[in-house]
């Protein structure tokens, strides 16, 4: 099976089940569904950040400061942030990823609901090489200096930005 034949759930606006896609026909056809953003920091607290691969459905080759990705139908947001960070990071045996919030991501082609999550991850990482094209961790203030320099995933800077506001609030 490949990624774009992965069933997903389709969901509305209150993120409410509402029928059923493979991941390839959800993309495509703009169809609602469910992902998890996990910001990953290491021992230092520096965050992970990486170049995804250019073979991604979704923003190929653009730079991420979160892990994650879409959650399968009949998963829940908790199961699937555990589950893309171990694969993303390419560890296990990692504390269950903290909730943080919720919200309605809407880009100009796509859609979904969105669960941001925070873990710490002091293992040694060895990213998985069908997700991620290259990696670091950075402080926050390379980070910034990375955003206005390097193409980033529009929705995981919604989610950044989101992030700093849940925290500063």
């Amino acid at each position: 099976m490949t990624p774009s034949d992965e069933i997903l759930d389709i969901v509305d606006e209150n993120d409410e089940v509402i029928g059923q896609a493979p991941r390839g026909e959800a993309t495509a056809r703009g169809l609602r569904h469910r992902c998890v953003f996990i910001e990953a920091r290491d021992a230092q607290g520096r965050l992970f950040v990486h170049r995804r691969t250019a073979t991604k459905l979704v923003f190929p080759s653009h730079y991420d400061m979160f892990v994650g990705g879409v959650v399968g139908a009949g998963e829940s947001y908790d199961e699937a942030a555990l589950r893309e960070a171990e694969e993303e990071l390419g560890v296990s045996g990692l504390p269950a990823p903290e909730p943080l919030f919720r919200f309605l991501y809407t880009g100009d082609e796509h859609t979904w609901w969105s669960a941001v999550y925070q873990v710490r991850c002091e293992l040694p990482v060895a990213p998985q090489a069908e997700e991620v094209a290259w990696h670091t961790f950075l402080d926050e203030k390379e980070l910034e200096q990375r955003l206005g320099e390097w193409p980033w995933v529009p929705d995981g800077v919604e989610a950044y930005r989101r992030l700093q506001e849940f925290r500063s609030a």
